[in-house]
């Protein structure tokens, strides 16, 4: 209340300094009267039993999701053992089950992915972080990216049937290359599109977090932009970089209508980054609604639940490593 008196030394216009201290008094109990503390205490401990109930809600619910992955699982893992993830026959009809082909399709297609990505993520975070962090020019780049990222994946798949499998047919034609179109590369090159907003926009938070005592220290001692870019900016910020990287791979992973459209969806080991394949999750998408047997149905889910405890993890990993940037820079 002595605060709210203090400032009212300069009275508003058509008042007096003692009719503005009066008003300030009068406003200050008003404030403090026990009815609208209780009120506040009240307001203020239901939002947060709100809060509380909404994260226990959320934790319950991927609990939930796990366990009924984990039991609806146990008719393939009895009938199958560890083997269901070494053996490369896939046969729904003779009841012989093996996923090494959709595991061998998912990494090949992910890390293929990030691969083509990681250049293009890390030179739109710098541009965006440190050549042009502010400007039309910049807020554009980052609202298309934002955009890429919001477009279904539907939509992607759709653009990579009708123009980016025509060109990699072309290309396959001309290096003599049986001229599918259709491929784990084909695939690759459209997550590698999906997922670079995912690492770029991680990427240019990292980089406007160091500090600029350092920047200006390496400048200072003569260093080109190039050298503190290089020797300053990426060491300090590598971390977010690394975690940024490692969210996207999750995203690929995961990845399922654009890959199922691309990569043609065959039920074999790849010989080549050029050749048809399969991943769990495109395998998933298209023969649960066909499985016709108990076992059949579980190995779908297996696949599920591996690729739930897979993403889970990469996902854990790198909010981690963010957390533990963030809080060494802070």
């Amino acid at each position: 209340m002595d605060s709210i008196i203090k400032n009212t030394n300069q009275a508003p216009q058509g008042q007096t300094i003692f009719e503005a201290k009066a008003n300030a008094r009068s406003n200050s109990k008003r404030l403090l009267q026990p009815s609208r503390i209780r009120r506040g205490i009240k307001g203020e401990t239901f939002f947060k039993h709100t809060l509380s109930f909404t994260g226990i809600l959320l934790i319950l619910i991927v609990f939930g999701i796990l366990a009924t992955l984990f039991y609806q699982s146990i008719p393939a893992m009895n009938a199958l053992g560890a083997r269901f993830f070494w053996t490369s026959t896939w046969n729904p009809v003779a009841n012989i089950f093996g996923a090494l082909p959709f595991l061998a399709g998912t990494l090949i297609t992910s890390f293929l992915a990030l691969i083509i990505s990681i250049p293009f993520s890390i030179a739109i975070a710098v541009f965006l972080g440190e050549y042009f962090p502010k400007g039309v020019f910049s807020n554009f780049i980052k609202n298309t990216i934002d955009l890429i990222a919001a477009v279904p994946s539907v939509i992607f798949g759709f653009w990579g049937f009708f123009v980016l499998v025509p060109i990699i047919r072309m290309l396959e034609m001309k290096f003599g290359i049986m001229p599918n179109g259709v491929g784990l590369f084909s695939a690759a090159l459209i997550l590698a599109i999906m997922i670079i907003p995912y690492a770029a926009s991680l990427g240019t938070t990292m980089l406007r977090m160091v500090p600029a005592s350092l920047k200006e220290g390496a400048y200072a001692l003569g260093a080109t932009r190039w050298e503190v870019l290089r020797k300053v900016i990426i060491p300090y910020s590598k971390s977010g970089l690394f975690a940024g990287i490692l969210l996207s791979l999750g995203r690929a992973i995961g990845e399922t209508m654009a890959v199922t459209m691309l990569i043609g969806n065959a039920n074999f080991l790849p010989k080549s980054i050029f050749a048809p394949g399969n991943t769990m999750a495109s395998v998933i998408a298209n023969e649960f609604t066909e499985a016709d047997n108990p076992v059949y149905v579980s190995a779908l889910i297996e696949m599920g639940l591996f690729l739930f405890l897979v993403t889970f993890v990469i996902n854990l990993i790198g909010k981690n490593i963010i957390k533990r940037a963030t809080r060494n820079n802070g």
